[in-house]
Formats: C-alpha cells, structure tokens, sequence
C-alpha cells in the first residue's frame, strides 16, 4: 500500500508538469495564430502555471460543483455520519472527510481532494435510501481507502486537467476555424516548430486525457475493494452493495465522461463491462466479486 501512496504521489507531480508543458504549448500556438508576437510563450508559461495551481488546490471545488452535490447534515444523515466516523478510526486516519450528498436516484459514491486533510465523500440520495447498513459501510470504506492511498489527488488532478484541456481545445479549435485568423507568415523556424508541437498537442490532448483516465481506475478499484474489506472486516457487505449498484437501472445525471471513472461503479448504464479493457473506466463486476472472494 505505501508503495502506490508513492507512486499516485510522484505520477501527480509527473501529470501536472506534463500540464504545464501541454498548455504552455497549446496557448503558445493559439497566441502565435492570433499574431501576439513574442511575447507569446511568456504568456502562456504564465497562464499554464496559473492554471495548474488554480485546479490543483480547487480541484475538490470544481468537482463537487460539476457534481451538483451539496453538504450532508448530521441530522438528515446520521448513519451515514455515524458509518464514517467508525470507519476513519478504523483506517487510521487523522482527518474525517467533509461529506456531501447528490440528489439522484442511482445508488452511486465518490472519493475527492488533493490529501486526506482536504478531502470529501459523495454520496447519491439513490445509495443512502437503497443498501442496508453493512452495504453504505463497505462503499465509504471503499472511498476511504482511495482517500488512504492519495487516489483522490491523482483522479481530482487528471479530472480537472483533461476536462480543462478539452475545453481549451474546444475554444481554440471553434475560435481557428470560425473567427478570424491572423495571416502572419514571418514566424522564424524555432517558433514554427513550438508551433507545429502545440498544434500536435492540441489534436491528442484530449485522446491521451481521455486513456490518462480509463488507466487510472481499474487497478485502483481491486486495491480499494480490498482495503474497504479490510477496514469492515465484511467483504460480503461490499459484494452486495456493488451487485446492488449494478443492477440499478438508473442514470445518474450529474455524472459526466471526465468524473466519470471517479465513482465506486459505471455511472452509465449502457456500459456493460464484462471484461476489462484498456476503455473501461472500471473492472467488471464479476472481477470485483471474485476478487473480494478471493478474500475470505
């Protein structure tokens, strides 16, 4: 387990500077097409440099908000209050995650932060009114381990950076084609070149975004399963729970492409995994359950 706290630390750092250098490149392009002369690249090792501390201490914000969740209440949620409390001293951690709830009818949950002093659970309406006691514990023991593990920082990070990416894509690729474009030709050979790469980038960003995310999940998932089944010392109240959460046939509709691999499950529903690979989001159900099996 230290072993991948490490590793999800140090790709962290690997994912933000590649960031960095992405945006640097893919603005450099946009402000040379534009003709804002050489003090293009300033601008944009500036903006990127911005950009990357922005999403990485608002991350958690920005999710949540794409999310529509809102705060949980001890009042409106004292099981779930009472499940966390129990599982954080079981976990040993130091910090007790904020918990917020999304209204919606797929029984569904989510880890997010950038460490487990700033991190958050989230959980949907459809999970709390849906599985029984041991169920919600073996889901917030799942999440809790993804916070355990520093998960969340590399899953918050390539959320918020790939769909940041996207959009930035989005706007200069409709901005090119569609306004005007400067029709400058003295551009000198090194800045031809940066510009050639930034317009590379700017084309695979969001492909290589999009396999960033698909990776990060699968082996993520098994490790978390187990460390929940740790913590509950009841596999069988996780296997319920994600057979549950399967079987529901509701969509959840704040769920989008890039949170998506962030959930305890698929939150679509015309993803039938029956076998991982290199596109799903998540292992297969039977994988999980055996796997938890396995366990016992």
């Amino acid at each position: 387990m230290y072993e991948d706290i490490r590793s999800n630390k140090i790709k962290s750092g690997v994912i933000i500077s590649i960031f960095i250098i992405v945006i640097t490149l893919i603005l450099y392009y946009i402000c040379m097409a534009f003709d804002f002369g050489p003090m293009s690249i300033v601008i944009a090792l500036a903006f990127s440099i911005i950009a990357s501390w922005a999403t990485y201490y608002n991350s958690d914000k920005i999710i949540l908000s794409m999310s529509n969740a809102r705060p949980a209440t001890h009042e409106e949620n004292q099981k779930l209050v009472n499940i966390l409390d129990a599982l954080v001293i079981s976990a040993g951690l130091n910090a007790t995650p904020m918990l917020y709830v999304v209204e919606d009818a797929q029984p569904n949950a989510f880890a997010t932060g950038r460490n487990p002093e700033h991190s958050v659970i989230c959980v949907t309406t459809g999970l709390l009114e849906k599985l029984d006691y041991y169920e919600l514990e073996g889901v917030i023991g799942h999440e809790l381990a993804h916070i355990a593990n520093y998960d969340i920082r590399l899953s918050a990070v390539v959320t918020v950076m790939v769909s940041f990416v996207v959009m930035l894509s989005d706007i200069f690729t409709r901005g090119f084609f569609y306004g005007r474009r400067s029709s400058s030709s003295k551009d000198n050979g090194g800045n031809g070149i940066l510009m050639l790469i930034g317009l590379v980038f700017l084309i695979l960003a969001p492909i290589f975004g999009k396999l960033a995310q698909l990776a990060l999940s699968r082996r993520r998932e098994f490790l978390a399963d187990a460390t929940s089944a740790k913590y509950t010392r009841n596999p069988d109240g996780l296997i319920s729970a994600l057979q549950k959460i399967s079987a529901d046939p509701n969509e959840l509709h704040s769920a989008n492409k890039s949170t998506a691999h962030m959930y305890i499950s698929s939150p679509f529903r015309d993803e039938k995994i029956t076998k991982s690979s290199i596109w799903s989001t998540h292992p297969s159900l039977d994988e999980r359950v055996q796997a938890l099996r396995n366990l016992k």
